[in-house]
């Protein structure tokens, strides 16, 4: 019954998503022998597909659950950028917040892949520093569509859209209408959170920004000393009031102000074929929990779920609310 109403408030919710938006491409094939050039397989061609990536692909993983799901990003204005467009639309994303930029290169990962297994990706992107007058733009369109979202989700994978002018005014606009802000941070670019409601790093991101060396973890990750530390530093460091760190084969452990108690999601027994996108799943829908009345544990369970169900498709795969329903309702049946 609980999920029952956290769904209901789903679809009522509108949810922006900012940071950086890329083309996920795929092209799928079969092997069945070494090239006399080298030895790397030779992959057959059977089929290729495009989806909205990046940032965008936190909002696909959006879509199924939320009311109304908004993007605002970059993209270039060349074919790609008109391939990425297509596949927003397509997809159903709301597409008036994209910024063209005509000296943007719109970044395209793409992916061979072979009887399920990813034999090689291919990136083209060329990153850099976001404009002033790109900043003064987004601001804009955040302060304009302020009075109509429920929250935003802050999407960085450091390719430069993300600066620090951009997410102090981004947070500035949020409490003035008391918006909830969750990140998904880059390492590799020092922005200071502060100010927002949750920071998802992950277990290799947490470590290296917290300064702590990586280690193996305790059995009981509860009580974990390095966890603590890791978490303390964190939250300091970045003044968010949750932090929710993904671990992986190991789940998810959720930190908040307030308690020195970490809440561990264990994980959900699954077949993993693909991690890509995962921690896009589960960005998204712990964002949308919090947004919908869910406590930070509630919303770190639910997402811990979603992004089991993920890695157990190939590609950047979304979930549906029913496929969820029937995930938890099986974990429920096996506990009892």
């Amino acid at each position: 019954s609980r999920l029952a109403a956290l769904l209901n408030q789903f679809c009522e919710k509108t949810i922006l998503v900012l940071g950086d938006v890329m083309l996920d491409r795929f092209i799928w094939g079969n092997v069945s022998r070494i090239s006399p050039e080298a030895p790397v397989p030779v992959v057959h061609v059977t089929d290729e597909s495009a989806y909205p990536g990046g940032a965008a692909n936190v909002a696909r993983n959006l879509l199924p659950f939320a009311g109304k799901v908004h993007v605002m990003g970059l993209i270039g204005t060349g074919p790609q950028g008109d391939l990425l467009l297509e596949n927003f639309q397509k997809e159903g994303l709301e597409t008036d917040q994209l910024l063209r930029d005509e000296d943007y290169e719109t970044i395209v990962k793409t992916r061979v892949v072979a009887r399920n297994q990813q034999i090689v990706r291919i990136d083209r992107e060329t990153p850099r520093a976001i404009s002033e007058a790109a900043v003064d733009q987004l601001l804009a369109k955040v302060q304009a569509l302020a009075p109509e979202i429920d929250g935003i989700v802050l999407e960085d994978y450091g390719k430069g859209l993300l600066s620090q002018r951009l997410v102090d005014g981004v947070v500035a606009l949020a409490k003035s209408h008391d918006l909830c802000v969750t990140v998904d941070p880059n390492p590799n670019n020092p922005i200071k959170w502060a100010g927002v409601t949750a920071v998802k790093p992950n277990r290799s991101e947490a470590f290296q920004v917290s300064g702590v060396a990586e280690q193996v973890l305790s059995k009981d990750l509860t009580v974990d000393p390095t966890l603590l530390e890791v978490g303390s530093r964190l939250r300091e460091r970045w003044s968010c009031e949750h932090l929710v760190i993904t671990l992986g084969e190991l789940g998810m452990v959720l930190l908040s102000d307030g308690s020195d108690m970490i809440y561990h999601v264990p994980p959900k027994a699954r077949d993993v074929f693909d991690v890509s996108g995962a921690g896009d799943t589960a960005i998204a829908l712990f964002t949308l929990a919090l947004c919908s009345g869910a406590s930070a544990c509630e919303a770190t369970a639910l997402s811990n779920h979603a992004s089991s169900l993920v890695v157990g498709k190939v590609g950047t795969a979304t979930i549906s609310p029913e496929e969820l329903i029937a995930a938890i309702a099986a974990d429920r049946n096996q506990i009892q």
